[in-house]
C-alpha cells in the first residue's frame, strides 16, 4: 500500500522487519498522522515517518501501519 502524507494511520502490531525495536512495542494501538511517506523512492521496504498523538515522530517500518477513517 502507498501512503500518503497526512494520511491517519494506526500502529495495529508488532512489526517483523529488523528495524523493529523492542521499545516500538508501546506504540502498538497508537494513531498518528503519517508525515513523510518517502513516496520518493515508493518502496516498499522504506520506513514511513508518523508522529503519533502525544508521542511524537518516529519512523515505521510498513507492515505495522494501517490507515483508520475518522
Amino acid at each position: 500500500m502507498a501512503f500518503r502524507k497526512r494520511q491517519k494511520v494506526e500502529v495495529y502490531k508488532r512489526s517483523k522487519d529488523e528495524s523493529w525495536q523492542d521499545y516500538m512495542d508501546r506504540y502498538v494501538g497508537l494513531r498518528g498522522v503519517v508525515t513523510d511517506p518517502d513516496t520518493v523512492k515508493n518502496d516498499p521496504d522504506a520506513l514511513i515517518e508518523v508522529t503519533l498523538d502525544k508521542e511524537g515522530t518516529h519512523r515505521f517500518p510498513q507492515d505495522c501501519l494501517r490507515v483508520v477513517e475518522n
